[in-house]
Order: C-alpha cells, then structure tokens, then sequence
C-alpha cells in the first residue's frame, strides 16, 4: 500500500523558506540548493493546488444547485416543468412592408351619381356594419366562407365556401357571387354583403387573379372551380396581394358567351386552343384598338378615393 504524502508538510517546508536581501550577496551553493528543494517538491506543489481547485468546484457545484423546482410544488411533489417560450426570430435585413390600403369598391360611388348626400348617408349606414360584421379584404378570385342566418336549416344557419368569381354593386346594395362544384354540379350563390342575414365571412385565401370578372369559370372544366369545403385559412401575406397567373381550360363549345369578344378582355384563357382560323380572322374584325387610348372610358377615382378613405379610416377608429 503506497502512502500519500503530506501535502501541507510540504508546501510548510517551502513557506519556511526566507532569504535575506540585506545579508552577504548568495553563493553559488545557496542558489543550487534552492533549485534542487524546488525542483524535488514541485509536483506535490502542483498536487496540492489542484485538489484545492477541485474542492472548490465540488463546493461550487453544491452552491449553484437549484432548489427552484420546489417552490411551487404541492403535496410534496414538484411543480410540472414549464418550457421558456419560443424565440421570435426577426429579420432586421429585411425591410418592413408598410400597411396596405384597401378601400372596398362599394364605397366609391357610381360614375353617374347625382345625390352625394345619399352616399354619404349610405356610408354612414356601412361604417355601423363594418363595427359589427368583420368584413374582410377580398377580391374576385379570393375564397371565402359565408355564413348566414337559415331558418330552415339545422342549426338555424348554414355556411357556403366557394370562390369568389364577381363583386358588384355600390353602397348598400353590394353583392359578391361565390361558385363551388358540390356532388358534380356547380352551385353559385349571391351574397348581399351589407346584409343582416349574414353573420360571418372568413377569408380562407387571399388571391387576386388576371381577370376583374371569373364568370367564364361556368364555361370552363369543373376542377378550375372546385374548392374544399373543409379548407383551413392560408396565412395573410405581409407584402403585396399574390396573383393567381394561371389560364384555365375551358369546355368545348359552344359557350355561354362568345368570351373572346375584345370587349370582354380576357386574360385567363388561352384561346388559341379553342379557335379556328376563322374565328381569330373574326376577333380581329371586332378588335377595337382606340379603346387604350380613350381617356374618358376609365372611371378616374384617384382623387375620391382618397377623401373617402380618409372620412371611413376616421369612423372606423372611433
């Protein structure tokens, strides 16, 4: 059995060691002698400092324990471990998008009006819905989820989930179609947006398409208009509305309007599989090529738009 030396007689001996600096200049045997006591005691001395090194991290170790766990613990068990929240990473590279306007088109009045105090009143009468009714951003192309108030169903209310394929009306009497392909047949249903009867619209998918108008979508195949009835919402994009550049495939004809007329501008089907060379000669025949150039035909709102905006921004806010 080895015996342990004592590490405290050691670093003693050393301790004990003095040398005088006001005595007669050391010798060279004085030098070698210390050289050699250090150089025999020198691993003890290392010995010695890192035990006490190891001491003092055991005694760390039971200072820092945590007896948090059982502050909160009932009937001598410990609390439920609770995890921190999750990081909210946020990108500071890329800018923040600045807060979309959107004004919905039933506020801006018809071209043609000629009482602007029965507008005024008319959206006076919106702003009180809009409290009441969450009217989302939405555009023709969008999906949504309408439920209204049905005597005759079930539940006393029944819900519809179809794409919107047009928005019409000014004022009050704004209406939006939405189309679904239910059991094989297409099911389009009018909804008067500003409408008592109407207890919920949510947004399902925020997406514009090519057109102003899908009501050719009745001519096209069935899955271009086939929506999920059981859809979960898609998240909000942040930026700018996403449009939807698809072009769809219509059925054989013939249809129920000619929907290549020039007047109707269509830009989601490609017809180039679906006309002869006769038609197209035909198409440019009604082609009417001043119409881009006419300054009066476009409905410039700019100007409306922006007062509007500002008196329904400052009611909503109220």
């Amino acid at each position: 059995m080895t015996k342990v030396p004592n590490l405290s007689s050691q670093t003693t001996s050393l301790r004990s060691i003095k040398f005088d600096s006001s005595g007669p200049p050391c010798r060279e045997e004085h030098f070698t002698h210390v050289y050699l006591l250090l150089k025999k005691r020198l691993p003890f001395i290392v010995m010695a400092a890192s035990c006490r090194k190891v001491w003092e991290m055991r005694g760390a170790c039971r200072r820092f324990f945590s007896v948090s766990g059982f502050l909160n613990c009932k009937d001598g068990q410990p609390a439920k471990f609770k995890p921190p929240p999750k990081p909210v990473i946020i990108d500071e590279t890329k800018p923040l998008a600045a807060e979309r306007r959107f004004l919905s088109p039933e506020f801006i009045p018809p071209r043609e009006r000629t009482h602007p105090f029965k507008f005024y009143l008319e959206r006076r009468d919106m702003i009180q819905r809009r409290k009441v009714l969450n009217i989302p951003e939405f555009y023709v192309g969008s999906i949504l989820s309408v439920t209204t108030a049905d005597p005759y169903a079930s539940g006393k209310r029944s819900t519809f989930v179809g794409l919107c394929i047009q928005r019409s009306g000014k004022g009050l009497g704004a209406t939006f179609i939405l189309r679904n392909i239910i059991e094989g047949q297409g099911v389009e249903v009018c909804f008067e947006l500003y409408s008592p009867l109407v207890q919920e619209i949510k947004l399902l998918k925020l997406e514009k398409r090519l057109d102003d108008n899908l009501m050719y979508l009745r001519d096209a195949l069935p899955e271009y208009s086939t929506v999920d009835v059981n859809m979960m919402p898609v998240p909000i994009p942040a930026d700018e509305v996403p449009v939807n550049k698809m072009k769809v495939k219509m059925k054989p004809r013939p249809w129920s309007k000619h929907w290549e007329h020039p007047k109707f501008n269509i830009q989601g089907i490609n017809f180039d599989f679906f006309l002869t060379d006769e038609d197209k000669k035909k198409v440019e025949e009604w082609s009417m090529p001043w119409r881009e150039f006419d300054m009066m035909i476009e409905y410039d709102t700019s100007k409306i738009e922006k007062e509007i905006w500002e008196e329904v921004n400052a009611e909503l806010k109220k």
